[in-house]
Protein backbone atom coordinates (compact mmCIF):
# COMPACT_ATOMS: atom_id res chain seq x y z
CA UNK A 1 0.00 0.00 0.00
CA UNK A 2 1.37 3.40 -0.93
CA UNK A 3 2.41 5.85 1.76
CA UNK A 4 0.08 8.46 0.29
CA UNK A 5 -2.97 6.51 1.35
CA UNK A 6 -1.86 4.89 4.58
CA UNK A 7 -1.74 6.90 7.76
CA UNK A 8 1.35 6.57 9.91
CA UNK A 9 -0.32 8.30 12.83
CA UNK A 10 -3.06 5.81 13.74
CA UNK A 11 -2.60 4.22 17.16
CA UNK A 12 -2.28 0.48 17.56
CA UNK A 13 -5.25 0.17 19.93
CA UNK A 14 -8.52 1.97 20.74
CA UNK A 15 -11.37 1.83 23.19
CA UNK A 16 -14.55 0.16 21.95
CA UNK A 17 -17.81 -1.38 23.12
CA UNK A 18 -17.74 -5.12 22.45
CA UNK A 19 -20.90 -7.24 22.55
CA UNK A 20 -20.48 -10.87 23.60
CA UNK A 21 -24.03 -11.89 24.50
CA UNK A 22 -27.31 -10.31 25.64
CA UNK A 23 -26.57 -7.97 28.57
CA UNK A 24 -22.85 -8.73 28.19
CA UNK A 25 -21.40 -5.60 26.58
CA UNK A 26 -17.90 -4.55 27.66
CA UNK A 27 -15.76 -1.43 27.25
CA UNK A 28 -12.46 -2.85 26.08
CA UNK A 29 -9.16 -2.05 24.42
CA UNK A 30 -9.06 -3.57 20.92
CA UNK A 31 -6.81 -3.27 17.85
CA UNK A 32 -7.38 -0.35 15.50
CA UNK A 33 -8.57 -1.61 12.09
CA UNK A 34 -6.32 -0.89 9.11
CA UNK A 35 -7.23 -0.48 5.47
CA UNK A 36 -6.73 -3.20 2.92
CA UNK A 37 -6.48 -2.22 -0.77
CA UNK A 38 -10.24 -1.71 -1.10
CA UNK A 39 -11.05 -0.39 2.38
CA UNK A 40 -11.57 2.96 4.07
CA UNK A 41 -10.87 3.63 7.75
CA UNK A 42 -12.78 6.46 9.40
CA UNK A 43 -12.33 8.19 12.70
CA UNK A 44 -15.81 8.15 14.21
CA UNK A 45 -17.31 11.50 15.20
CA UNK A 46 -20.40 10.07 16.85
CA UNK A 47 -22.57 6.96 16.86
CA UNK A 48 -26.29 6.92 17.56
CA UNK A 49 -28.00 4.26 19.63
CA UNK A 50 -30.81 2.63 17.64
CA UNK A 51 -33.86 0.70 18.83
CA UNK A 52 -32.33 -2.38 17.19
CA UNK A 53 -29.27 -1.89 19.38
CA UNK A 54 -31.56 -2.07 22.40
CA UNK A 55 -33.32 -5.18 21.11
CA UNK A 56 -29.94 -6.82 20.53
CA UNK A 57 -28.73 -5.86 24.00
CA UNK A 58 -31.78 -7.36 25.72
CA UNK A 59 -31.60 -10.56 23.64
CA UNK A 60 -34.49 -10.36 21.19
CA UNK A 61 -34.89 -13.65 19.26
CA UNK A 62 -34.98 -11.73 15.97
CA UNK A 63 -31.28 -11.02 16.57
CA UNK A 64 -30.01 -13.84 18.77
CA UNK A 65 -32.23 -16.56 17.30
CA UNK A 66 -34.53 -19.17 18.79
CA UNK A 67 -36.07 -22.50 17.79
CA UNK A 68 -37.66 -21.00 14.68
CA UNK A 69 -35.09 -18.49 13.44
CA UNK A 70 -31.31 -18.59 13.14
CA UNK A 71 -29.02 -16.25 15.00
CA UNK A 72 -28.42 -13.02 13.09
CA UNK A 73 -25.65 -11.49 15.20
CA UNK A 74 -22.10 -12.83 15.10
CA UNK A 75 -20.38 -11.96 18.38
CA UNK A 76 -18.04 -10.72 19.63
CA UNK A 77 -18.80 -7.58 17.62
CA UNK A 78 -18.61 -3.83 18.03
CA UNK A 79 -22.18 -2.42 17.81
CA UNK A 80 -23.28 0.77 16.09
CA UNK A 81 -24.63 1.51 12.62
CA UNK A 82 -25.71 5.17 12.91
CA UNK A 83 -22.49 7.10 12.47
CA UNK A 84 -20.48 9.73 10.67
CA UNK A 85 -16.73 10.24 10.55
CA UNK A 86 -13.67 11.40 8.67
CA UNK A 87 -11.54 9.17 6.46
CA UNK A 88 -8.09 8.72 7.99
CA UNK A 89 -6.86 5.90 5.78
CA UNK A 90 -7.85 4.70 2.30
CA UNK A 91 -6.69 1.63 0.44
CA UNK A 92 -4.62 1.96 -2.71
CA UNK A 93 -7.46 0.82 -4.97
CA UNK A 94 -9.83 3.33 -3.37
CA UNK A 95 -7.26 6.10 -3.81
CA UNK A 96 -6.71 5.14 -7.44
CA UNK A 97 -10.41 5.53 -8.22
CA UNK A 98 -10.33 9.02 -6.77
CA UNK A 99 -13.86 9.05 -5.35
CA UNK A 100 -12.80 9.16 -1.69
CA UNK A 101 -9.67 10.48 -0.01
CA UNK A 102 -8.24 11.05 3.44
CA UNK A 103 -10.06 13.95 5.07
CA UNK A 104 -13.46 13.31 3.49
CA UNK A 105 -16.39 13.29 5.87
CA UNK A 106 -18.20 10.03 5.19
CA UNK A 107 -21.13 7.84 6.06
CA UNK A 108 -21.65 4.29 4.87
CA UNK A 109 -25.05 2.66 4.48
CA UNK A 110 -25.66 0.13 7.23
CA UNK A 111 -25.74 -2.85 4.88
CA UNK A 112 -22.61 -4.35 3.36
CA UNK A 113 -23.90 -6.39 0.40
CA UNK A 114 -22.11 -9.19 -1.42
CA UNK A 115 -22.52 -7.64 -4.91
CA UNK A 116 -22.89 -11.14 -6.34
CA UNK A 117 -26.31 -12.60 -5.41
CA UNK A 118 -29.52 -12.33 -7.44
CA UNK A 119 -30.66 -9.24 -5.59
CA UNK A 120 -27.36 -7.39 -5.88
CA UNK A 121 -27.13 -8.09 -9.59
CA UNK A 122 -30.62 -6.62 -10.01
CA UNK A 123 -29.69 -3.47 -8.12
CA UNK A 124 -31.68 -4.61 -5.08
CA UNK A 125 -28.59 -4.59 -2.88
CA UNK A 126 -30.51 -3.76 0.31
CA UNK A 127 -32.09 -7.22 0.13
CA UNK A 128 -28.74 -8.98 -0.45
CA UNK A 129 -28.98 -12.69 0.31
CA UNK A 130 -25.50 -12.90 1.90
CA UNK A 131 -25.18 -9.43 3.40
CA UNK A 132 -23.62 -8.10 6.56
CA UNK A 133 -24.79 -5.10 8.59
CA UNK A 134 -22.42 -2.88 10.52
CA UNK A 135 -22.53 -3.50 14.23
CA UNK A 136 -24.16 -6.93 14.19
CA UNK A 137 -21.39 -9.15 12.80
CA UNK A 138 -17.77 -9.24 13.88
CA UNK A 139 -16.47 -9.05 10.30
CA UNK A 140 -18.12 -5.63 9.87
CA UNK A 141 -17.66 -4.06 13.27
CA UNK A 142 -19.70 -0.97 14.01
CA UNK A 143 -19.04 2.55 15.22
CA UNK A 144 -19.09 2.30 19.01
CA UNK A 145 -15.34 2.76 18.74
CA UNK A 146 -12.80 5.41 17.79
CA UNK A 147 -12.20 3.92 14.33
CA UNK A 148 -14.10 1.64 11.97
CA UNK A 149 -13.53 0.03 8.59
CA UNK A 150 -15.62 0.33 5.42
CA UNK A 151 -14.98 -2.78 3.28
CA UNK A 152 -14.93 -2.99 -0.52
CA UNK A 153 -18.67 -3.51 -1.11
CA UNK A 154 -19.83 -0.80 1.28
CA UNK A 155 -22.16 1.94 -0.02
CA UNK A 156 -20.37 5.10 1.06
CA UNK A 157 -21.44 8.75 0.72
CA UNK A 158 -19.86 12.12 1.44
CA UNK A 159 -21.40 14.38 4.07
CA UNK A 160 -20.85 18.18 4.01
CA UNK A 161 -18.43 19.27 6.69
CA UNK A 162 -20.61 22.20 7.75
CA UNK A 163 -23.50 19.99 8.89
CA UNK A 164 -23.41 19.77 12.72
CA UNK A 165 -22.68 16.28 14.03
CA UNK A 166 -26.09 16.17 15.75
CA UNK A 167 -27.66 16.37 12.30
CA UNK A 168 -25.10 14.34 10.36
CA UNK A 169 -25.50 11.37 12.71
CA UNK A 170 -29.19 11.21 11.75
CA UNK A 171 -28.54 10.47 8.08
CA UNK A 172 -28.81 6.69 8.47
CA UNK A 173 -32.09 6.61 10.42
CA UNK A 174 -33.58 9.38 8.28
CA UNK A 175 -32.70 7.49 5.09
CA UNK A 176 -34.73 4.59 6.46
CA UNK A 177 -37.54 7.04 7.23
CA UNK A 178 -37.53 8.42 3.69
CA UNK A 179 -37.68 4.91 2.21
CA UNK A 180 -40.65 3.97 4.42
CA UNK A 181 -42.54 7.11 3.39
CA UNK A 182 -41.80 6.44 -0.28
CA UNK A 183 -43.18 2.93 0.13
CA UNK A 184 -46.52 4.42 1.16
CA UNK A 185 -46.92 6.16 -2.21
CA UNK A 186 -48.60 9.11 -0.52
CA UNK A 187 -50.98 11.11 -2.71
CA UNK A 188 -52.04 14.74 -2.30
CA UNK A 189 -55.54 13.90 -1.05
CA UNK A 190 -54.45 11.14 1.34
CA UNK A 191 -55.04 11.04 5.06
CA UNK A 192 -51.82 9.59 6.46
CA UNK A 193 -51.40 8.16 9.95
CA UNK A 194 -47.91 7.64 11.30
CA UNK A 195 -47.73 5.52 14.44
CA UNK A 196 -44.59 6.17 16.46
CA UNK A 197 -42.66 9.42 16.84
CA UNK A 198 -39.28 8.13 17.87
CA UNK A 199 -36.20 9.24 15.90
CA UNK A 200 -37.24 7.26 12.82
CA UNK A 201 -40.87 8.29 13.10
CA UNK A 202 -39.85 11.93 13.39
CA UNK A 203 -37.79 11.51 10.25
CA UNK A 204 -40.91 10.16 8.57
CA UNK A 205 -42.91 13.19 9.69
CA UNK A 206 -40.57 15.49 7.79
CA UNK A 207 -40.49 13.25 4.72
CA UNK A 208 -44.27 12.76 4.69
CA UNK A 209 -44.81 16.51 5.04
CA UNK A 210 -42.84 16.99 1.82
CA UNK A 211 -45.41 14.75 0.11
CA UNK A 212 -48.06 17.25 1.28
CA UNK A 213 -50.97 14.89 2.04
CA UNK A 214 -54.31 16.44 2.92
CA UNK A 215 -53.85 15.41 6.56
CA UNK A 216 -50.85 14.03 8.45
CA UNK A 217 -51.70 12.48 11.82
CA UNK A 218 -49.02 11.28 14.24
CA UNK A 219 -49.60 8.93 17.17
CA UNK A 220 -47.33 8.40 20.16
CA UNK A 221 -47.63 7.89 23.90
CA UNK A 222 -45.02 10.51 24.86
CA UNK A 223 -45.96 14.18 24.81
CA UNK A 224 -42.46 15.50 24.08
CA UNK A 225 -42.36 13.44 20.90
CA UNK A 226 -45.83 14.55 19.87
CA UNK A 227 -44.78 18.16 20.40
CA UNK A 228 -41.78 17.66 18.13
CA UNK A 229 -43.92 15.88 15.52
CA UNK A 230 -46.24 18.89 15.48
CA UNK A 231 -43.27 21.18 15.05
CA UNK A 232 -41.98 19.02 12.17
CA UNK A 233 -45.23 19.28 10.22
CA UNK A 234 -47.91 16.99 11.63
CA UNK A 235 -51.42 18.43 11.30
CA UNK A 236 -52.80 16.46 14.24
CA UNK A 237 -51.09 14.55 17.07
CA UNK A 238 -52.82 12.08 19.37
CA UNK A 239 -51.94 9.84 22.29
CA UNK A 240 -53.51 6.34 22.03
CA UNK A 241 -53.41 6.05 25.82
CA UNK A 242 -55.64 9.07 26.23
CA UNK A 243 -58.25 8.59 23.51
CA UNK A 244 -59.76 6.16 21.04
CA UNK A 245 -57.55 7.02 18.08
CA UNK A 246 -59.27 4.55 15.74
CA UNK A 247 -62.62 6.23 16.32
CA UNK A 248 -61.04 9.68 16.03
CA UNK A 249 -59.50 8.93 12.64
CA UNK A 250 -62.68 7.35 11.34
CA UNK A 251 -64.68 10.36 12.53
CA UNK A 252 -62.33 12.60 10.54
CA UNK A 253 -62.79 10.52 7.39
CA UNK A 254 -66.57 10.00 7.25
CA UNK A 255 -66.12 6.56 8.74
CA UNK A 256 -63.77 5.25 6.07
CA UNK A 257 -60.40 5.38 7.81
CA UNK A 258 -56.97 6.62 6.78
CA UNK A 259 -55.55 6.02 3.32
CA UNK A 260 -52.01 5.24 4.49
CA UNK A 261 -50.89 3.83 7.84
CA UNK A 262 -47.17 3.72 8.60
CA UNK A 263 -46.28 1.56 11.60
CA UNK A 264 -43.06 2.81 13.21
CA UNK A 265 -43.68 2.28 16.91
CA UNK A 266 -42.50 -1.30 17.27
CA UNK A 267 -45.38 -2.02 19.65
CA UNK A 268 -47.62 -5.03 18.89
CA UNK A 269 -50.82 -3.10 19.59
CA UNK A 270 -49.93 -0.62 16.84
CA UNK A 271 -50.33 -3.31 14.19
CA UNK A 272 -53.87 -4.21 15.22
CA UNK A 273 -54.67 -0.54 15.68
CA UNK A 274 -53.60 0.18 12.13
CA UNK A 275 -55.55 -2.69 10.61
CA UNK A 276 -58.72 -1.36 12.24
CA UNK A 277 -57.97 2.28 11.43
CA UNK A 278 -57.09 1.98 7.76
CA UNK A 279 -59.72 2.14 5.00
CA UNK A 280 -60.49 -0.56 2.47
CA UNK A 281 -57.89 -0.68 -0.31
CA UNK A 282 -55.52 1.30 1.91
CA UNK A 283 -51.73 1.04 2.06
CA UNK A 284 -50.21 -0.31 5.27
CA UNK A 285 -46.44 0.22 5.60
CA UNK A 286 -44.76 -1.95 8.22
CA UNK A 287 -41.39 -0.55 9.23
CA UNK A 288 -40.69 -1.71 12.79
CA UNK A 289 -38.40 -4.49 13.90
CA UNK A 290 -40.29 -6.27 16.67
CA UNK A 291 -38.79 -8.02 19.64
CA UNK A 292 -41.39 -10.79 19.44
CA UNK A 293 -43.83 -12.34 17.01
CA UNK A 294 -46.98 -10.35 16.32
CA UNK A 295 -50.38 -11.92 15.71
CA UNK A 296 -53.21 -10.22 13.86
CA UNK A 297 -56.39 -11.09 11.99
CA UNK A 298 -55.10 -11.52 8.46
CA UNK A 299 -58.62 -11.71 7.10
CA UNK A 300 -58.71 -7.92 7.55
CA UNK A 301 -55.83 -7.66 5.07
CA UNK A 302 -57.50 -9.95 2.56
CA UNK A 303 -61.22 -10.56 2.63
CA UNK A 304 -62.43 -7.49 4.50
CA UNK A 305 -60.24 -4.67 3.19
CA UNK A 306 -57.93 -5.96 0.42
CA UNK A 307 -55.04 -3.94 1.77
CA UNK A 308 -51.66 -3.35 0.20
CA UNK A 309 -49.28 -4.54 2.93
CA UNK A 310 -45.84 -3.05 2.29
CA UNK A 311 -42.67 -3.85 4.15
CA UNK A 312 -39.87 -1.32 4.46
CA UNK A 313 -36.23 -2.29 4.94
CA UNK A 314 -33.27 0.08 5.32
CA UNK A 315 -32.82 3.19 3.17
CA UNK A 316 -31.84 2.15 -0.37
CA UNK A 317 -31.15 4.94 -2.87
CA UNK A 318 -32.27 7.47 -0.24
CA UNK A 319 -28.93 8.67 1.10
CA UNK A 320 -28.14 11.47 -1.41
CA UNK A 321 -31.56 13.04 -0.89
CA UNK A 322 -31.43 12.54 2.87
CA UNK A 323 -27.99 14.11 3.21
CA UNK A 324 -29.11 17.10 1.12
CA UNK A 325 -32.46 17.34 2.94
CA UNK A 326 -30.83 17.39 6.36
CA UNK A 327 -28.21 19.88 5.19
CA UNK A 328 -30.70 22.38 3.77
CA UNK A 329 -33.40 21.88 6.41
CA UNK A 330 -36.09 20.24 4.29
CA UNK A 331 -35.89 17.32 6.72
CA UNK A 332 -36.19 18.89 10.20
CA UNK A 333 -33.86 17.59 12.88
CA UNK A 334 -33.80 20.18 15.66
CA UNK A 335 -34.46 18.51 19.01
CA UNK A 336 -34.17 14.88 17.90
CA UNK A 337 -30.74 14.40 19.47
CA UNK A 338 -31.32 14.95 23.17
CA UNK A 339 -28.09 13.61 24.67
CA UNK A 340 -24.42 13.19 23.79
CA UNK A 341 -22.46 10.85 26.03
CA UNK A 342 -18.83 9.74 26.03
CA UNK A 343 -18.39 6.24 24.67
CA UNK A 344 -17.38 5.01 28.11
CA UNK A 345 -20.93 5.75 29.30
CA UNK A 346 -22.50 3.44 26.71
CA UNK A 347 -24.40 1.51 29.36
CA UNK A 348 -26.06 4.68 30.59
CA UNK A 349 -27.06 5.44 27.00
CA UNK A 350 -28.49 1.97 26.44
CA UNK A 351 -30.46 2.19 29.68
CA UNK A 352 -31.83 5.63 28.80
CA UNK A 353 -32.88 4.50 25.34
CA UNK A 354 -34.50 1.37 26.76
CA UNK A 355 -36.47 3.39 29.29
CA UNK A 356 -37.39 5.96 26.63
CA UNK A 357 -38.21 8.76 29.06
CA UNK A 358 -36.72 12.21 28.62
CA UNK A 359 -34.63 11.15 25.65
CA UNK A 360 -35.16 10.65 21.94
CA UNK A 361 -31.83 10.07 20.19
CA UNK A 362 -28.65 9.51 22.17
CA UNK A 363 -25.23 9.87 20.57
CA UNK A 364 -22.09 8.20 21.84
CA UNK A 365 -18.92 10.20 21.21
CA UNK A 366 -15.62 8.26 21.13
Amino acid sequence: MSGATRSNTLPETMQAVVAYAPHDYRFETVPVPRAGPDDIIIEVEACGICASDIKTFIGAPSFWGDKEQPRYVKPPMIPGHEFVGYAVEVGENVARKGEFKVGDRLISEQIVPCDDCRYCKRGEYWMCERHDVYGFQKNVNGAMAKYMRFPATSRTHKVPTDVPVEKAALVEPYACSVHAVNRGNIQLDDVVVLAGAGPLGLGMVGAARLKNPSKLIVLDTKQDRLDLAKKFGADIVMNPLEMDVVKAVKDMTDGYGCDVYIEASGHPSSVKQGLHMIRKLGRFVEFSVFGEEITADWSIISDRKQLDLLGSHLGPYCYPFTIAGIADGRLPTEGVVTHKLPLSEFQKGLDMMHEGKGSIKILLVP
